[in-house]
Formats: structure tokens, C-alpha cells, sequence
């Protein structure tokens, strides 16, 4: 050991020690930085390399115009399912729509220049096939869709038109009855029953509506009421004088659909449209004759080209139609007395003129039942007696009520 070391024999090798330790990490860095440079410039060449080999790849990749243009068009391409779809619907038009045909009235036309005449087409409506037999078929139609038709002309469901001949026709119901030559016809409607309807049971109108364009056009809905009684201008004199018995349903029935079918879900027939109440402020309200109110005057249109119905022979004017002056002192009716039926002529040899009614007797009662208007005296003459019935009628003559019996038989008038 030194004795002049003023740090004694200890402190040399610790400082050497320190001076290393010092050092060592300087080194270390530099040593470091030299490497993680080297190492980072190795990364860059690498990762250039790979980008200069995948660039080409990439490239051929890209979608060119043409093939933008053939994925576009590939996109554009729907699938398309074809679904075989069957509702009660579709079943009961399949099974009856065939039935349903188009009618067309043909009607004579005078050129005003040449004074000459020609037949030309002057409206069109529907019928349906009810009936096949001794190789003629049957059609039922409305009475007024062929009214003054010196021909009439029927398309079958393949387009082909056909001569019909008017069997018969009924003003009162509406309904008239056709026969064709039965070739071609495969498909005969079948009768429903129109009082098993249900209200809001659904139900289906056939026809062609606005025309042959829209040959046998098919509209829903369902029964909106029955029994309805819808007040009726027969004779175009703008008085009411019928009252039609009718279905009213919400199916949309146009003009044109007049005279096609009105089916059940089971393809049945149960109505004959026949007619839509088309004021503007009235939507959804179309009216069919009820199948069983038809079947009767189809029986009677075959049978006898008419429906034959009772009559009393007179003509008549409802007591609301007359002054007042003249029901005091013309027809001289109690004050109690509002209503009624006038009668204003009586044709001779006729059932009123046997039974002694006269002119101006206000016929007040039928068969025990009150009679307000024409309306509702023809609804009883037609509906409820038969020709060889008696009936039973009150008037009032001169204020005097008097009861007579009528025996009932067919005439040209009421």
C-alpha cells in the first residue's frame, strides 16, 4: 500500500470502474444508431422491391372502362321467380269468366248528306252464358243494353263475334234473354243461390267495362247490403215509376259492365250487374239483380218471349202529383187522406172495369195492405199476385171508402 495516495489503496480500481461504466453506454449508442439506420435502409430497399413486383400485378388488376360497364350490366340483371300463386279468387274467375261475354247493339243509322241508312254499333255491355241446349246457348243480359237494337251481336271469350236473336226482354226487371248458336261455347255458368248471401261476404263482378277494350275486366269486393229497393225511371220521363229489388255490393261496376256476372268465391253466379249510381258525390256503390229475383223472368223470357204478369187495366197518378186544390175539391179525400193512387183512366172489358173501379177513385188499400204510390202498388200487382188471383182493393170515391174485388188477368196496360 502507497501512503501518499491520498485516496487510499480502495479508490483506484472504483474509479476506474466509474470511468468504464461511463463509458460503455456511449459506445453501446453509437454502435446502436449505426444499426438501426442500417437496418431501416435494408426495410426501404425491401418494401421498394416489393412495391416495384406488386405494381404491375395491382395494375392488371384494375377494372378498365369495358369492365365497369359488364359489372354494371350484371348488376342490372333481376332475378326473376316465376310463383304459381292460387286464391279463392283466381279460382272462382277461372271456373267462370269464360261464361261472361260481350254484347253489342246494333243499331240502323241514317247518313243526313245521302238519306242512306247503315247498321253501326251503338253500344256495348255484357251477358253471361247460363244455359246449353238442342245446340243453341243462352244468354242473360239487361233490357236495356240491347233496347232498340235491330241486331245484336255477341263476343265469345276467343274473340269471336257471333249473331245473337232476342228471345226476350222484361222492362220492369231489366232483363233480357239471348240465344246463339252454341259452337265455340265450352263454358256454362252455374246458378248460385243469392239469398244464402251473406252481407260482407266477397264477391266478384265480371263484365266489360267501358267497352270491348276492357273485355272481361275483374273487379272485388264484398256485399254491401241486400233486399235493397232503389227507386227506378222506366220510361225516361223523368218520374220515378219502379222500384228495382237489388244487391248493392262495393266491386266497381261501370257502364259496360251492365248485364255480366256478379259471382261467389265458389265461380257461382248470384247477381246480374245492373246498373252503378254514379252521381259524384256517391263512390264504391254498384247494384246486381239478385240471382233468384232473375231465374223466374229468365223461366218466362224462354218460355213465353215475355214475362207474363196480372194486370187490373188502368192508368194512374199518385195522389201526391195532384193540387191540393183538386184532392179537396176534385177527388174529395178526407184531410187525414195524403197519400195514394189515383185512377185517371179505366179501359173498358178490363178486370177494373168488371169489377166497377172508376176514373178518380184513390186506391188507398191492396189485400189489407196500405198503398202510398204507384211504386208500391206495382210491387204487390207483380210480386205478390199471380193472373186468376182475386184482389181485394179500398178506394176512396167521392170521400166514400168503397171495397172492390178484382179478378186478375193478363192486359197490354197496368
Amino acid at each position: 500500500m502507497e501512503p501518499n495516495n491520498p485516496y487510499g489503496p480502495q479508490e483506484e480500481p472504483k474509479i476506474e470502474e466509474t470511468i468504464v461504466e461511463k463509458r460503455a453506454p456511449k459506445k453501446e449508442k453509437k454502435q446502436g444508431v449505426a444499426g438501426y439506420f442500417f437496418t431501416g435502409l435494408a426495410g426501404v430497399l425491401v418494401g421498394a422491391l416489393l412495391v416495384w413486383f406488386l405494381i404491375p400485378s395491382v395494375l392488371t388488376n384494375l377494372p378498365t372502362d369495358n369492365a365497369t360497364k359488364t359489372t354494371n350490366n350484371t348488376t342490372a340483371k333481376t332475378e326473376q321467380l316465376s310463383v304459381d300463386i292460387t286464391t279463392d279468387v283466381t279460382s272462382a274467375v277461372e271456373k267462370a269468366s269464360a261464361a261472361v261475354v260481350g254484347v253489342s247493339n246494333i243499331q240502323s243509322v241514317t247518313n243526313f248528306w245521302s238519306q242512306s241508312q247503315s247498321e253501326q254499333e251503338a253500344g256495348t255491355g255484357s251477358g253471361v252464358i247460363y244455359k246449353k241446349e238442342n245446340g243453341k246457348a243462352y244468354v242473360i243480359t239487361n233490357h236495356h243494353v240491347i233496347e232498340n237494337a235491330k241486331a245484336v251481336e255477341v263476343t265469345l271469350v276467343d274473340g269471336a263475334k257471333v249473331e245473337a236473336k232476342l228471345v226476350g226482354s222484361d222492362v220492369w226487371t231489366d232483363l233480357a234473354v239471348l240465344e246463339i248458336d252454341d259452337a265455340g261455347v265450352d263454358t256454362v255458368i252455374e246458378f248460385g243461390d243469392s239469398d244464402a248471401l251473406k252481407q260482407g261476404e266477397s264477391v266478384i263482378a265480371i263484365g266489360n267495362p267501358l267497352g270491348l277494350d276492357f273485355y272481361g275486366s275483374v273487379t272485388t269486393g264484398v256485399v254491401s247490403g241486400k233486399d235493397r229497393a232503389v227507386p227506378t225511371d222506366i220510361n225516361g220521363d223523368g218520374v220515378e215509376d219502379w222500384q228495382a229489388e237489388v244487391l248493392q255490393t262495393d266491386a266497381a261496376i261501370n257502364p259496360g259492365n251492365s248485364g255480366g256476372a256478379l259471382i261467389n268465391l265458389a265461380g257461382q253466379l248470384v247477381g246480374i250487374n245492373s246498373m252503378k249510381i254514379s252521381e259524384a258525390t256517391v263512390e264504391g256503390m254498384g247494384l246486381a239483380i239478385p240471382v233468384n229475383s232473375a231465374i223466374p223472368i229468365i223461366e218466362d223470357l224462354e218460355a213465353n218471349g215475355k214475362v207474363n204478369r196480372p194486370s187490373m187495366g188502368i192508368t194512374l197518378v199518385d195522389v201526391t202529383n195532384v193540387p191540393a186544390f183538386h184532392q179537396r175539391d176534385t177527388l174529395k179525400l178526407p184531410v187525414e187522406v195524403t197519400t195514394g193512387v189515383v185512377v185517371d183512366q179505366v179501359i173498358e172489358n178490363t178486370p177494373a172495369a168488371l169489377a166497377g173501379m172508376k176514373p178518380y177513385d184513390v186506391i188507398v188499400e191492396m189485400d189489407g195492405q196500405k198503398i202510398e204510390n204507384t211504386i208500391e202498388l206495382r210491387k204487390h200487382l207483380y210480386n205478390e199476385k199471380e193472373i186468376g188471383d182475386e184482389l181485394k182493393v179500398k178506394v176512396y170515391r167521392q170521400g166514400e171508402l168503397v171495397e172492390l174485388t178484382i179478378k186478375l188477368k193478363e192486359t197490354d196496360t197496368l
